[in-house]
């Protein structure tokens, strides 16, 4: 499965649905952010590696990421920022469905789902040469789109009225009225990551009264 949205689109939390939905549901859920892990660190975090590997290594060896999510899923967050020379041994994991820790000559058989999702354009990244193009087609088996915030205004207030009751524990009530038209109007670069920003910032500063359009005003304006 492939996700592919914006920043702040919530791709890690559908990824957690698609599991917890399915029948790997007990099983592990291991994310892997790729924007995250320099590429020297990639193969011994991802695969693991042997005691006495490389200066520096665990002296009981370490279990890799693919090995730890073994039964369940593994996510490949930000996919797109994985370096050219470190997809080809990407590749050869999500076919053959085994790994070789750092330092190890053993092939171990692992059994995972994967989840991979990016805010950037695969197809594009492989007409400029910068992702294998044999990795996108493996990794694009079916693909799902995740809209922006400012596709979808119709949720706006529900997604407000939401992260309100989760800072508060209270229903929103009107606490909003004065401020959604400035809302639903706002393009939400940052998508529903920018929107609770947002909303724990009025819940900050109106702790007993109702935001104003200046309130509103004034976050959207450092953003």
């Amino acid at each position: 499965i492939l996700l592919e949205g914006e920043t702040g689109t919530g791709k890690e939390l559908i990824a957690h649905g698609i599991h917890n939905a399915s029948s790997r549901r007990n099983g592990p859920f291991i994310a892997v952010n790729f924007s995250a892990i320099t590429e020297s660190l990639l193969e011994s975090e991802l695969f693991g590696y042997e005691p006495g590997a490389f200066t520096g290594a665990m002296k009981g060896g370490r279990t890799g990421l693919f090995e730890a999510a073994h039964k369940g899923t593994i996510f490949l967050d930000e996919i797109g920022d994985a370096p050219l020379s470190f997809q080809v041994k990407l590749l050869r994991v999500l076919q053959e469905r085994e790994i070789k820790r750092v330092g190890s000559f053993r092939m171990i058989p692992v059994d995972f789902r994967v989840i991979a999702a990016t805010n950037r354009n695969l197809g594009d990244l492989v007409a400029r040469g910068c992702f294998r193009e044999d990795l996108f087609y493996r990794l694009n088996v079916l693909p799902l789109r995740l809209p922006p915030l400012r596709e979808r205004r119709e949720d706006i207030r529900a997604l407000a009225a939401h992260v309100y009751r989760l800072l508060t524990g209270r229903q929103p009530g009107g606490f909003f009225d004065a401020v959604y038209p400035a809302m639903e109007s706002y393009d939400w670069p940052g998508n529903f990551r920018e929107l609770r920003n947002m909303v724990e910032y009025l819940v900050h500063v109106c702790p007993a009264g109702q935001p104003g359009g200046a309130h509103v005003h004034e976050v959207l304006h450092h953003v």
